[in-house]
């Protein structure tokens, strides 16, 4: 009697395959990744993005073109030539702000934190925020710029009279939090990155319109943003080291890493002859 013969392996059944198991993919999906480190292209965009931002500092300190146009924004009143888009512009700006769009955050990153079992999404907007108010506060109090309803004198700078104006945090707190709101969602990320783009540069925009900022404080509020944003990498240690800590405070484990289902697992055992 003939033994019978062993099924030969399958192509479609190799270990590319064998990663994609469901029970894998539902723990990737649930799982919050950290932060990925920063490679080369992202540090370019972090080193063009920093020195944008340095040449709107120095075109509003040397009182170059860039101030003429603030002033020649300022002086065309696009809320006079519009003024149909005020009330729901006045709404949408809200979004913006700090305290609103901080509690609309939080309220999701709670959630996500408590549906994960980790506090890494609540510790990621803190660190974010944490670094934009450091480094836009600094230059805000540095520059002393006034806003464009309080301007003295046509064709000035309006620095170091005090004001608290530039760059636009206001702008740079709808790219931060908007921003961080997006690479958490983690299947959906790219619609929320493009989501994020846009509520950002609108809110940056109504705020032209509405005559509370100029142009370049919007520029500046955009690159500042933008800079807490691909600086987050260099705080991964931090935020991962805070993690743990409060996870032994709490008498937890540390979240654990994914590891691939005994199933997924490709066979590495060399074949019988």
């Amino acid at each position: 009697m003939q033994a019978p013969s062993t099924p030969a392996p399958r192509p479609d059944q190799g270990p590319e395959q064998l990663t994609t198991h469901p029970d894998l993919r539902r723990r990737t999906d649930r799982d919050e990744p950290g932060w990925p480190p920063m490679g080369r292209r992202q540090a370019a965009l972090l080193a063009a993005t920093c020195g944008a931002y340095l040449l709107v500092l120095a075109g509003v300190l040397l009182n170059t073109a860039l101030v003429d146009l603030d002033w020649d924004v300022r002086l065309f009143r696009p809320y006079a030539h519009w003024p149909s888009l005020e009330p729901l512009l006045d709404t949408w700006v809200v979004a913006g702000q700090r305290g609103p769009s901080a509690v609309a955050a939080f309220a999701w990153l709670a959630w996500r934190a408590h549906r994960l079992g980790r506090l890494r999404p609540l510790l990621v907007m803190a660190v974010a925020l944490l670094l934009l108010n450091v480094t836009v506060g600094a230059v805000k109090i540095v520059t002393g710029r006034l806003g464009p309803h309080y301007a003295q004198y046509v064709g000035s700078p309006e620095l170091f009279s005090g004001g608290t104006i530039f760059p636009s945090g206001h702008t740079a707190n709808a790219v931060v939090t908007w921003g961080v709101l997006a690479y958490l969602a983690v299947r959906w990320r790219r619609t929320g990155a493009v989501l994020a783009a846009a509520t950002a540069c609108s809110i940056g925009l109504t705020t032209v319109y509405l005559g509370t900022h100029w142009v370049t404080d919007v520029l500046a509020g955009w690159a500042a943003g933008l800079l807490v944003l691909l600086s987050l990498p260099l705080a991964e240690p931090l935020v991962t080291a805070a993690e743990r800590r409060l996870a032994r405070r709490r008498g937890g484990r540390p979240h654990p890493a994914v590891s691939l289902p005994s199933c997924a697992r490709p066979d590495r055992r060399a074949p019988r002859g």
